[in-house]
């Protein structure tokens, strides 16, 4: 009897889902030069935003809901724990976007308009992306660098859709141009 239990527990602790810092050692990654993350916000219901949106107030906005939050605590949490040491975090001026860089809590906040969404104004899709470029281009090789955004400009960028929440893990040239290395989802219940 007192075997069967064992085994019985051995094999609920080996089906459990692996904690955020064993699941996510690639965010170390971020600790390679020339390697930045770029993530879309975390969980905010919905798809664009109210016909009365308005930059600076949140409340006409689509915001992060508790999963949302929770996701980019954790994410934030998965980062720390891999050992990246973040320099700086870049975010879109959208609300979801913003509140999401803080709350990963991995260093200061800086708003960069190139990453602000074009989902609505897909006319500045190229001109937008080629001011990414032109940000990525410029970081220091040694940065470690956190980029917040939008579906559609990491589409543009990188040419994958992502999920809410997820990251990519992207090798840039010195051009502006990147490479997907990896992709990372931390869900609000893993």
């Amino acid at each position: 009897m007192m075997r069967l239990l064992l085994l019985l527990a051995v094999v609920a602790i080996l089906s459990l889902p692996p904690s955020p810092a064993t699941a996510d050692a690639r965010f170390a990654r971020l600790s390679d030069p020339g390697v930045v993350a770029i993530m879309r916000h975390a969980h905010a219901p919905g798809t664009g935003d109210p016909g009365n949106f308005a930059l600076n107030d949140c409340t006409t906005q689509r915001n992060l809901d508790a999963h949302g939050r929770e996701q980019a605590r954790r994410t934030g949490a998965a980062i720390r724990a891999a050992g990246a040491r973040v320099e700086r975090v870049l975010t879109s001026q959208w609300c979801r976007c913003r509140d999401t860089a803080r709350l990963l809590d991995l260093g200061p906040v800086e708003d960069v308009v190139a990453l602000n969404s074009f989902f609505e104004a897909l006319d500045r899709a190229d001109r937008q992306t080629s001011e990414l470029r032109r940000v990525l281009s410029g970081l220091l090789p040694e940065e470690t660098v956190i980029l917040v955004t939008h579906y559609v400009n990491i589409r543009a960028l990188a040419g994958r859709s992502v999920a809410s929440g997820e990251v990519l893990l992207l090798e840039t040239q010195p051009d502006g141009t990147v490479s997907v290395i990896d992709t990372i989802m931390i869900g609000p219940h893993d």
